[in-house]
């Protein structure tokens, strides 16, 4: 149950990277709709380290952990991280010169509709691109 995602940004690999990874930029982008935030992000970036995002609703209903521990980083190419529960994500930065390819490949789970996971996640990934290419 494999869920690919994937979107080119107006930007170059470099800026695209930094944005993807530092905390500080992370709360800007990590959530999948106007009404959801992330108010905390902790990035131990590092094979081994921990990557933790808090993702809630922003009128407090919900809310949940968001974490996983690295398993394969290549600078400014391919992360690959492996969430608590045991699944799979890797993301793959392809350098175009002014702009980049980033595609994100996942083991879906169990609980929710594999379209509904991908809609998810896509949108976080076009929240992403948003917010590259307006900083």
């Amino acid at each position: 149950m494999k869920i690919t995602i994937e979107n080119t940004l107006h930007a170059d690999v470099k800026k695209v990277w930094e944005m993807y990874n530092n905390p500080v930029h992370i709360t800007h982008w990590n959530f999948a709709s106007d009404d959801w935030h992330c108010p905390r992000a902790e990035n131990n970036f590092a094979i081994g380290g921990k990557y933790i995002a808090r993702m809630e609703a922003k009128d407090g209903s919900f809310g949940f952990e968001f974490t996983a521990t690295y398993d394969e980083i290549i600078p400014f190419e391919k992360i690959v991280y492996i969430l608590d529960d045991g699944r799979v994500v890797e993301t793959i930065f392809t350098n175009q010169g002014d702009t980049t390819h980033v595609t994100t490949t996942f083991d879906g789970e169990k609980q929710n509709p594999l379209e509904m996971q991908k809609a998810g996640w896509q949108a976080i990934l076009d929240n992403f691109k948003k917010y590259v290419e307006k900083n």
